[in-house]
């Protein structure tokens, strides 16, 4: 289980709706159900990745995101769900609103582009990034907005959405020290829990 589905779980009620926007293979929602008890469902357009959800026994929607959630109604889930995808998104603001209608409250993780090594790496390479959190070219990315903590940040504000908790995540032992004094630098996943 990766460091970011710890606080998920930490953050969703037991017993609750949940959906996974984006779902993958359903690993998360899995292990939700497994120790939150939750009713969960999930949303992706892989065609691999949602035979292995319902391999798993994981209510999957096949659903491109970018379309909008119309077909779902207001606060149909408790908790609404989305790990390192909203970068993806054409119209990541839409999409966040739009998971704070259909849910009480959401949780999102993004990689930061703010990172420093992200930084070092185009600074010293001239050349955009390729590490083990962004393992793509930049010509086969399916990242197609780079955003960092503080623009999250500030898209929150705008929006008045408030943050309920956040969690700055880092591997290694340096960057987990001094990401509490410069979250926006030594932060490698951004982890948020939003309400309206």
């Amino acid at each position: 289980m990766s460091q970011d589905y710890n606080f998920i779980s930490d953050w969703v009620k037991p017993q609750s709706k949940v959906l996974d926007l984006g779902c993958g293979d359903g690993s998360l929602l899995a292990d939700l159900q497994r120790q939150r008890g939750i009713l969960g469902y999930g949303l992706e357009i892989d065609p691999q990745s949602i035979n292995q959800c319902i391999s798993k026994g994981i209510n999957v929607i096949e659903q491109d995101l970018n379309k909008g959630l119309t077909n779902f109604a207001d606060d149909s889930f408790d908790t609404v769900v989305m790990t390192q995808a909203l970068q993806a998104m054409r119209y990541p603001h839409l999409v966040l609103d739009e998971m704070l209608r259909i849910g009480q409250q959401c949780i999102i993780t993004f990689p930061n582009f703010g990172y420093w090594r992200t930084r070092a790496y185009l600074n010293f390479r001239g050349r955009m990034p390729v590490t083990k959190q962004l393992a793509y070219q930049w010509y086969d990315t399916p990242n197609i907005h780079f955003f960092t903590y503080k623009d999250f940040e500030s898209l929150c504000y705008e929006r008045q959405i408030e943050v309920v908790h956040r969690e700055c995540l880092a591997e290694s032992f340096v960057d987990r020290k001094l990401k509490a004094i410069w979250p926006n630098l030594f932060t490698q996943t951004a982890v948020y829990h939003l309400s309206r």
